[in-house]
């Protein structure tokens, strides 16, 4: 029997392969790439046993739709709330099944969320770049040929283990995070900002713009006043980093952001809530709220031990029925004439 694979049949702009990030090349102009919602793609690894910055499949409100070709195999989604099917069956977004050769898995946008991930039991056997799997596809690094998912893909599952015989839902309470409110560490250039600016900074509200990708989530809202210019030093940025060009408009820097900027930054995202702020779709009004340094540090801690057991899961139990699942199961056991 051929290895098991999975076989792309459709995919929107944005699927992409990645890891845990490329680390340590930053000084080389290199930034990670790697997960927009590091949370989720660590739970879709953890609920499969896998190491939580293991090659999985990141997907965007394009969506995807894959098979599994060769055998079996299992995997795991988490993510937003997301409008996941098997065969036409509707799925939980945060789920564990055997994905069998020819059953068709399909991924779309839904109400909320922006980003979903979909880690294997095995490993994505994809050649690293400087030690990573992670796509940046500006920069042509990682994945498949530095490039998005399309049609015809296939990837190769290295040592494949089946998952759940039914569906099980992800017992990941984790992953309800409203992003009405992200926390920030103010600074490293809140100075050059006076106190009233700051104060509006984090009162807001603030609306995410339909331009983010993942290099850049744009703000909109009452502009902030600079009080010593908007032009410093280039210096690095780290992911969830918070600049305010000119025009006063707040730019968080995200997973595929560039390594230096040369804006002030008034404060940065702590790393538990880039997931948070990565999933509020177009449209949404948010705030920030300032914490210690102390205080962000034991949240990375509590995120930690939240996913060192396995993620638990359960049974899932059907109480929707579409015309498009039951047609594709065979529900008659025979045909009988009635009249012989």
């Amino acid at each position: 029997m051929s290895a098991a694979s999975l076989s792309i049949l459709s995919a929107g702009p944005g699927a992409t392969i990645q890891d845990g990030g490329r680390h340590g090349y930053l000084r080389y102009g290199i930034t990670a790439a790697g997960p927009m919602d590091p949370l989720a793609h660590a739970t879709a690894n953890r609920a499969l046993d896998n190491e939580a910055g293991a090659t999985a499949i990141e997907i965007s409100l394009g969506g995807i739709e894959l098979t599994a070709e060769g055998g079996p195999v299992g995997v795991a989604l988490a993510g937003g709330d997301m409008r996941l099917s098997l065969d036409g069956a509707p799925l939980p977004p945060a789920v564990a099944v055997t994905l069998e050769p020819g059953a068709a898995l399909r991924v779309r946008a839904g109400r909320s969320g922006a980003w979903t991930y979909l880690a294997v039991a095995g490993r994505l056997d994809v050649a690293p770049m400087l030690g990573s799997t992670a796509t940046h596809t500006r920069s042509g690094f990682g994945g498949l040929e530095g490039r998005a998912l399309r049609p015809g893909d296939r990837l190769r599952v290295a040592d494949p283990r089946p998952g759940p015989a039914e569906p099980h839902a992800l017992l990941a309470p984790w992953l309800d995070r409203p992003p009405e409110r992200i926390r920030v560490v103010l600074g490293p250039q809140d100075d050059f900002f006076a106190e009233d600016q700051v104060a509006a900074f984090l009162s807001g509200p603030w609306t995410v713009t339909p331009r983010g990708d993942r290099m850049a989530c744009f703000l909109d809202g009452t502009p902030l006043r600079h009080a010593r210019g908007y032009n410093i030093v280039s210096d690095g940025i780290a992911m969830g980093a918070i600049q305010v060009p000119g025009e006063g408009r707040p730019i968080v820097l995200m997973a595929d952001r560039q390594s230096t900027g040369g804006y002030p930054k008034i404060a940065t995202v702590i790393g538990p809530d880039l997931g948070r702020l990565a999933q509020a779709q177009a449209g949404t009004r948010i705030g920030f709220r300032a914490v210690t340094l102390a205080q962000a540090v034991a949240a990375r801690r509590a995120e930690a031990e939240a996913l060192r057991p396995a993620v638990a899961r359960e049974p899932l139990r059907r109480t929707e029925f579409t015309a498009e699942f039951l047609l594709g199961r065979n529900l008659i056991g025979g045909v009988v004439d009635a009249g012989a």
